[in-house]
């Protein structure tokens, strides 16, 4: 039986690990009563009872928890921004390259991938390890995110607008509008890229769900000619990946009216990768769950893969 703290639980992403992982016979998780949740010798004492914490809290709380971590032999995920790009920490993206997963489960910290990073990383790193995207590109992302990714306070405040303003939803609201992001930092140097890409986040009146865009102009990239070419690239990248689906390219089956829903991955840990276009430009749109693959979904996978588990025991591949 492998014993697991969640330091964060009360948080939303924290909420959420705790229900992949509370019904499972193979977990027991090691719980702080909330008097104790900034008593730093009863945290010592859990930390060190666990084989695996993960962490779901803000940046500066999660680097005291891993202070207080050193001097066990305790592994630890960080869902935090704080140890994303940190060289002595392992990125927790499977499905990046092929040495990731291995990395993962030889690693005694890895860092949870951000919910937009993981979007845009699995929809363009395929194509820039190609060469098809220069690595000196300036890439434009657009990106809107169910309302739970801002946290227990924004879901408060969204929840109540829906109770007291039925009527005046707020439907698509942009935000990080002068040009700098939190994900911006693990975006630039997962994808590979000389220059951090432009980031235009909005969340929207949703609680779960995300579409990550990313518009191409076909005479900015080198070996390919057509929005096949970027298809077949990711398909044969992901060809293995039981929770990354590459739609045909073009095909406009998926869409409702003309339209792509962000909503088509709630409640999995799946990622579908779509690319429309022309003949002179396109766009590769990542769409998954901002609490599932985005957060809570990929810090189980990669804890299924530290424990030596199967990768997706308790998670879902396909809407319930």
């Amino acid at each position: 039986m492998h014993k697991v703290f969640i330091d964060g639980q009360a948080g939303t992403t924290g909420l959420r690990i705790h229900e992949y992982l509370s019904p499972r016979t193979d977990i027991t998780l090691l719980e702080i009563d909330e008097a104790d949740r900034k008593n730093d010798a009863v945290k010592h004492d859990l930390i060190r009872e666990a084989d695996v914490v993960i962490l779901c809290l803000p940046d500066d709380a999660a680097t005291q928890t891993v202070k207080l971590a050193a001097n066990t032999n305790t592994r630890i995920i960080d869902a935090s921004t704080a140890h994303r790009v940190h060289p002595d920490w392992t990125y927790g993206l499977p499905e990046m390259t092929h040495n990731q997963r291995e990395d993962i489960r030889a690693s005694r910290y890895v860092s949870n991938p951000g919910c937009y990073p993981t979007g845009f990383l699995l929809g363009i790193r395929p194509l820039v390890d190609a060469g098809i995207i220069p690595a000196d590109m300036h890439l434009t992302i657009s990106a809107i995110s169910g309302y739970t990714g801002g946290g227990r306070q924004m879901v408060e405040r969204y929840e109540e607008r829906k109770r007291t303003h039925p009527d005046d939803l707020w439907h698509v609201r942009p935000y990080a509008l002068g040009m700098a992001h939190k994900h911006l930092p693990e975006m630039q140097q997962f994808a590979g890229l000389e220059h951090q890409p432009l980031f235009l986040p909005s969340v929207g009146h949703f609680p779960q769900g995300m579409l990550v865009s990313v518009p191409l102009p076909f005479a900015a990239l080198s070996g390919a000619a057509s929005i096949g070419d970027l298809g077949a690239r990711l398909a044969e990248a992901y060809q293995n990946e039981p929770c990354v689906v590459v739609h045909e390219a073009g095909d406009d089956s998926v869409l409702e009216q003309g339209q792509l829903s962000p909503l088509g991955n709630t409640g999995t840990n799946r990622v579908d990768l779509f690319v429309f276009g022309s003949s002179e430009q396109a766009v590769v749109i990542a769409r998954l769950d901002n609490l599932g693959k985005g957060a809570g979904g990929a810090a189980v996978q990669n804890l299924n893969i530290m424990l030596g588990l199967d990768e997706l025991s308790g998670l879902a591949l396909s809407e319930t």
